[in-house]
């Protein structure tokens, strides 16, 4: 569990019209201090590991802002390679945002950055490294670069008696030939082998030795400590580089009142909370059913290796228990209103495909029959202009896409940043430009993102 804090301190570098759009910050404390560095972290018991975290630990500390109050970042790397730092969730200028294709402002080894920005829209956001890892898994997402960042929402979002946040997270990974359990029905079956014609064997995939929520395997570390009759805000992140997941507490029922970040049309009661790599959950939850219990995964082999934590009620002890829940289907509009959607101005179809890498090799991922360019022109847009996003996934692998600097809004007025595309589902989301600028669009699975699965627009 995080406690409630804010960074402090520091002053640094002035940056005077060096970028476009960059704000003049002047000397003095900044408001958010973010030191890149190597972290040895405990995450079991005669376990550790070595790997970049911010602030000198795994997760980052909370960082939590006021919405629309201009905020100054002093940004340190004391690693030996430059480092990118997406604010991911934000509505920001794109010197600011974090990613290399955007052109946006980059941490130099050894260095310093400061700039400013002004945090919106409000609610649970996050911090996390930008860089594309290749081949390379002491990189990227794959390391503990990362971080809640809780921008305070103008009205109380519900009643509630304590707040705690988790965010889950794997290290150790490994290079396997072993594909992402997915559940397919005959049909899907069909189109993959359809899809997978004449093409090479699946390229490489990615494992894990060691499955964490904030930086701990279950059952180390301090327990969640709750007493009976509380109302606990729980926001979930899953901060993985390529897993996505599923969390359940036995005994305990789940109101989702937030995705990512964004407060929902019609909070609903789930046994089950899904989260795509990157996507973020506010639920609360009644504490009705006193003992010591596990908050985890129902995979199993994902659970023993530590995806979870454990839940315990005060007066109670003993050995935490788990039972597994029943399968559950997990679908955005459930929280929507029914509302119709306004007609777009423009639609853009945008087909996920991928091409194996064969044994020991690679496998490429396109958007619309394309791996991404950096040479190639962006797609042009317009600021103001409604589009509505067709996603046609004709893969079989799960893609949480996210679109950076905008929020898309799903049927019945369900507002995410990051959207989970299971295999051959086919998605609408709207959205609206607010910003000019380059705007990146990508799938966060760290390993489709390296290889391919991105595109860039231009906003005017």
């Amino acid at each position: 569990m995080l406690s409630r804090r804010a960074f402090a301190g520091g002053a640094g570098l002035v940056l005077a019209g060096c970028a476009r759009n960059v704000r003049r910050v002047d000397e003095g404390p900044a408001g958010v201090n973010l030191r890149i560095g190597p972290v040895v972290a405990d995450i079991a018991k005669d376990h550790s590991i070595s790997t970049i975290g911010y602030n000198g630990q795994v997760p980052g500390p909370v960082i939590r802002l006021s919405e629309g109050v201009p905020v100054t970042v002093d940004l340190f790397n004391d690693t030996d390679t430059p480092e990118l730092v997406h604010w991911h969730g934000q509505i920001i200028p794109a010197n600011v945002d974090g990613a290399e294709e955007e052109n946006s402002l980059v941490v130099p080894a050894h260095g310093k950055l400061r700039y400013q920005l002004t945090p919106q829209p409000a609610g649970a956001r996050w911090v996390h490294t930008h860089v594309m890892a290749m081949q390379d898994l002491s990189r990227g997402t794959y390391t503990g670069q990362f971080g809640f960042v809780y921008i305070e929402p103008k009205s109380n979002r519900g009643a509630y008696d304590q707040e705690i946040f988790l965010a889950t997270h794997e290290f150790e990974p490994f290079y396997t030939t072993e594909e992402m359990e997915e559940e397919e029905t005959a049909g899907q079956k069909e189109k993959k082998a359809e899809e997978q014609k004449g093409q090479k064997p699946n390229g490489w995939e990615i494992g894990y030795q060691r499955f964490t929520i904030n930086g701990k395997c279950l059952g180390f570390g301090e327990p969640v400590r709750v007493k009976e009759k509380q109302r606990v805000l729980f926001h979930f992140l899953n901060a993985s580089a390529t897993e996505n997941i599923q969390l359940a507490l036995p005994g305990h029922a789940f109101q989702v009142v937030a995705l990512d970040g964004n407060p929902v049309p019609r909070p609903r009661m789930v046994p089950v909370l899904e989260l795509g790599t990157a996507e973020r959950i506010d639920a609360v939850v009644e504490m009705k059913t006193p003992g010591v219990w596990i908050l985890g995964t129902p995979k199993d082999d994902d659970r023993n290796n530590g995806m979870g934590i454990v839940v315990e009620y005060a007066g109670r002890s003993g050995k935490p228990q788990w039972v597994k829940p029943e399968k559950h289907a997990w679908d955005y509009t459930i929280f929507g209103d029914g509302r119709s959607a306004p007609a777009p101005e423009e639609t853009i179809p945008l087909v996920f495909g991928k091409f194996n890498g064969g044994t020991g090799g690679f496998n490429r991922w396109t958007i619309n029959g394309k791996s991404f360019d950096p040479k190639a022109a962006p797609v042009g847009l317009r600021k103001g202009r409604r589009y509505r996003l067709v996603f046609d996934n004709h893969t079989d692998d799960a893609h949480p896409v996210h679109l950076h600097r905008n929020s898309f809004e799903l049927r019945g007025g369900v507002l995410k940043d990051v959207v989970l595309l299971k295999g051959f589902q086919k998605v609408e989301a709207d959205f609206t430009p607010a910003m000019d600028g380059l705007t990146l669009f990508h799938c966060h699975q760290q390993l489709h993102m390296d290889y391919g699965f991105k595109l860039l627009f231009d906003v005017r």
